[in-house]
């Protein structure tokens, strides 16, 4: 998988929307046929055994869509299921051991809250793309620091790597971050909390070629 395909609608998963299997690959599968571009799978149970069942599924359901899966904050998790790769938090290790761990070919995404140098210092470290927000409230991370559209602008100047935008994005507000420079807009609830996913999934994909 290549990091050519770092663009467009990027699809977070959430056990409370999903919380069985069937519900969970369910909801991918609308949303890749609405056309999400990458899929992070995100799971912050204790749950070793589920985990990695779910994440194998996705991984091979990922792969017949030719579309990344990356694993949410666990690199070992990442290569246990063939996952194209995984995203890190600033406290959930460091760039250098996950590239390491898990190859020059894997994609591995960082997020910078609302701080360029720290995606300055990702993007001299080898990531592949770097995260910024909350940009909006939040209602997976009421407390994530607020980021202003003006970062956006200000990365797509001094960054060559591709760019995210997430926090509090809806239909309402997504074009703001696009047009203020993200490559992708990452979204968990104004996605795969819709009754109709692949219909959603299909709005937020129109905004980059709007």
């Amino acid at each position: 998988m290549t990091t050519d395909t770092l663009n467009g609608l990027y699809a977070i998963t959430d056990a409370g929307l999903m919380p069985d299997d069937q519900q969970l690959l369910g909801a991918v599968v609308a949303a890749l046929r609405g056309g999400a571009r990458i899929v992070q799978y995100r799971d912050k149970s204790a749950d070793t055994a589920k985990r990695q069942r779910q994440a194998k599924a996705l991984a091979t359901l990922c792969r017949a869509h030719r579309v990344p899966l990356l694993i949410n904050d666990d690199v070992e998790l990442a290569l246990a299921s063939g996952a194209d790769g995984v995203h890190l938090g600033q406290q959930d290790g460091s760039l250098a051991a996950a590239r390491t761990r898990l190859g020059s070919k894997a994609i591995i995404g960082i997020t910078c809250h609302d701080r360029l140098d720290l995606a300055i210092a990702a993007e001299q470290g080898g990531a592949d793309y770097v995260a910024f927000g909350a940009f909006f409230p939040s209602s997976t991370k009421p407390d994530a620091i607020p980021a202003p559209l003006s970062l956006l602008n200000e990365a797509r100047q001094r960054l060559r790597c591709p760019i995210v935008a997430i926090g509090g994005l809806s239909m309402d507000n997504a074009s703001q971050v696009i047009q203020a420079g993200a490559d992708m807009i990452a979204v968990i609830h104004a996605l795969f909390a819709q009754q109709d996913i692949e219909t959603q999934a299909r709005a937020f994909s129109r905004l980059f070629s709007a």
